[in-house]
């Protein structure tokens, strides 16, 4: 059994045998090619994305659909006019009343509702939520711009403003983080290789691993009904990129030092396979194990991103290991020029920079891991005082119409004017319901009522004094659920905007409680089977930890100084939290599997310096690509996703330059070969000491003396 999964392991770095595993690519290329565009159309980007499973402001949304058969989506017009409305206003509202008519269910719009300061017109538009909405949208600004009245601002806003502006964030993301991440990948190759041609490869590699990835996950949500979202198809792609192309860095740099040992280039890659395929398996699979720990979650978002991106790195690595290696071997040696491996060729890694690392490391091992640690200590104190949530103004990066219109709308009506919070109860109960409403401190008044067909239900429309993204709208919610909890037998729920930012911090809250602990279970098992020890795993756990805290800390700093973000999303630790220790292991796994291989050979000491020193290079160019490619998030519009690739960067960046390079080492050598305890390689090594110790047969004992 064991000799069947080597040589099928070694196959894609055969003679015959890499013909076979092209050919096999190329007839599943052909037909998933076909599905691999098709992500987007099963993606579902609903009003529940990011909310938990049981949540109150859930079941309103689901509720809300009983109540018409189109479901209708306000998109609300604001003109503000400083020092008063004008009898051109007028005109302009009511002109833009009958012209949107044809965007509104059952073609009516209600007239314009003046604010009370007399500044002000509020026109809300009742669409209905199509396939076109967007589009819709768009045309509806279009007219409410044109032919304004000089000093009069005009904005559309409201739930189907709001809509159209986050759905633009994610508009051909996947093909624009694709483009992005091809480009930074090609663009760090070229600097890490100095090849005008190696960097093809890998790039080969990766878009098999894309295109097989999309595919899988298409056919995954029409077969079994798997949620999948625009956020978790976006970050597919930059994990596919960034893991793929950190393992097909690890093999290339392994395949490159056995060309030096070996003259045939097919037994090069063989022995290349068995030696560092263990460490990219172990690898992928602690990622995608846990990844599938957010399945445990209850936000709808966090459980697709954790299957989606559990799929998308097992597909890199099956990539990775077949596809690159085979196309490597065909390709021949020359593929490294002008740098090309020549059998008996030394090696220079003994003279590198992370030659001289190790030796600093060594000189003095508790010191160097004592101010690591305390560095990343000093980083970790910044995540003090984080603020979860933001509001909806607070989404974006830049200032879209949507935000624009709901500050025009709060500097002149009741806050909550725009978007109003939903009551749900049932229709015997309306009155008693609408009185514990009407009594509630913060409601500034209620809307009429509407009824289910079957006249079962009513939806009781609103209205909060406040700003619904403010922390009093939040108390109002409190205070409102309560009151309406207290009527009995009235099935009342409470839901809406604010209720909904409510319900997805504490869902987020309880998921980090729930999923953070299983996490670190699953990596420390993955850990103690791969090197065989119980001292290794929780020392590399414990860095990985103090690593995401230290990054987390760092990231808050920058978001609240540099960025002036108002906060942090509620759902970001728990994710920067599973990114980071699966990734940040990642590169402890590349460094340990090799520093044990050395260790057999060499020694503690020597063999953890070897390992340091041979795999310095390629952990640090994995690391940067990595860092680099969910870098891109910054580049969208979206807080959220911004806010996720600059903590999983600097994360990542800390566990290549700080944590792997000086405080995994530093232990090592402290630690001496008690790190390996209580495995086998502990006991050989103690043995080894012993033996080293004991006195020659040869030689007179000195006892007594």
């Amino acid at each position: 059994m064991v000799p069947t999964i080597k040589r099928l392991a070694t196959a894609p770095g055969g003679r015959r045998t890499k013909w076979l595993v092209l050919g096999a690519w190329l007839i599943l290329l052909f037909a998933l090619g076909p599905l691999a565009g098709k992500v987007g159309d099963v993606e579902e980007n609903g009003a529940n994305l990011f909310l938990p499973k049981g949540a109150e402001a859930a079941q309103v949304n689901d509720q809300l659909e009983r109540f018409r058969t189109d479901e209708i989506l306000p998109a609300v017009v604001v003109y503000a006019h400083q020092g008063g409305i004008t009898d051109g206003d007028k005109a302009k509202a009511e002109a833009d009343r009958e012209a949107l008519a044809d965007f509104a269910a059952k073609g009516q719009v209600p007239p314009a509702t003046a604010s009370e300061d007399g500044e002000a017109l509020l026109l809300t538009v009742p669409m209905v939520d199509s396939d076109d909405i967007i589009g819709d949208v768009e045309k509806v600004r279009e007219i409410a711009a044109a032919n304004a009245p000089p000093g009069t601002e005009i904005k559309v806003t409201g739930p189907a403003g709001s809509l159209a502006d986050s759905v633009s964030v994610f508009d051909d993301l996947d093909g624009t983080l694709l483009m992005g991440s091809a480009i930074v990948v090609t663009v760090l190759l070229l600097l890490i290789y100095r090849s005008p041609v190696l960097w093809i490869f890998p790039l080969i590699g990766v878009g098999f691993a894309a295109v097989l990835s999309q595919a899988v996950i298409y056919l995954c949500v029409k077969g079994f009904d798997l949620p999948v979202n625009g956020q978790s198809g976006g970050i597919l792609m930059v994990l596919v990129f960034g893991v793929g192309t950190d393992y097909a860095l690890l093999l290339i740099a392994r395949y490159r030092e056995e060309l030096t040992r070996h003259q045939d280039r097919h037994e090069a890659m063989q022995f290349a396979l068995r030696r560092s395929g263990p460490a990219i398996l172990a690898s992928a699979a602690t990622i995608a194990i846990g990844l599938a720990c957010l399945l445990l979650a209850d936000i709808n978002a966090s459980r697709s991103l954790g299957w989606v991106g559990a799929a998308g790195v097992l597909c890199g690595f099956v990539a990775m290991i077949t596809a690159l290696p085979a196309l490597l071997v065909l390709a021949g040696r020359w593929v490294f020029w002008p740098l090309i491996p020549r059998h008996g060729q030394t090696s220079r890694a003994e003279h590198s920079v992370w030659a001289r690392v190790g030796s600093a490391v060594a000189h003095r091992p508790r010191w160097s891991w004592l101010m690591t640690a305390a560095v990343t200590g000093v980083l970790a104190l910044g995540a003090t005082g984080i603020s979860l949530g933001l509001t909806n103004a607070e989404m974006f990066t830049t200032t879209p119409d949507s935000v624009s219109g709901q500050r025009l709308v709060a500097a002149h009506y009741p806050g909550g004017a725009s978007a109003p919070t939903d009551v749900i109860a049932k229709a015997s109960a309306e009155r008693q319901v609408v009185a514990a409403v009407e009594r509630t401190e913060g409601v500034s008044g209620v809307r009429p009522t509407e009824y289910t067909p079957d006249r079962e239900l009513a939806h009781i429309p609103v209205v909060l004094a406040d700003d619904p993204d403010s922390a009093a709208a939040e108390a109002t919610i409190e205070r409102l659920r309560e009151n309406v909890h207290e009527v009995g037998d009235t099935d009342a729920i409470v839901g809406g905007p604010t209720a909904t930012v409510m319900d997805t911090r504490a869902g987020a809250e309880r998921d980090s409680l729930l999923v953070i602990p299983v996490v670190l279970l699953v990596v420390l098992f993955v850990l103690i089977a791969l090197l065989r020890s119980l001292v290794a795993p929780l020392v590399l756990l414990a860095t990985v930890v103090l690593s995401y805290f230290g990054a987390l800390g760092a990231s808050h700093l920058l978001f609240e100084h540099v960025f002036g973000w108002g906060g942090m999303d509620p759902s970001l630790p728990l994710l920067g939290f599973v990114f980071l220790v699966a990734l940040g292991i990642d590169y402890n796994i590349f460094l340990m599997t090799r520093v044990r291989e050395e260790v057999a050979l060499q020694g503690h000491a020597r063999g953890v310096l070897a390992g340091l020193t041979s795999t310095g290079g390629v952990i640090t160019s994995a690391g940067v690509v990595l860092a680099a490619t969910f870098a891109i998030f910054v580049t969208l519009p979206l807080v959220t996703m911004a806010e996720l690739g600059i903590l999983v960067g600097i994360g990542v960046l800390l566990d290549t330059f700080l944590v792997r390079t000086v405080l995994v080492p530093a232990l090592a050598l402290d630690l001496g070969r008690a790190m390996w305890w209580p495995g086998g390689l502990y006991r050989r090594l103690t043995a080894r000491a012993a033996q080293e110790r004991a006195p020659r047969r040869d030689e007179p004992e000195h006892a007594g003396v």
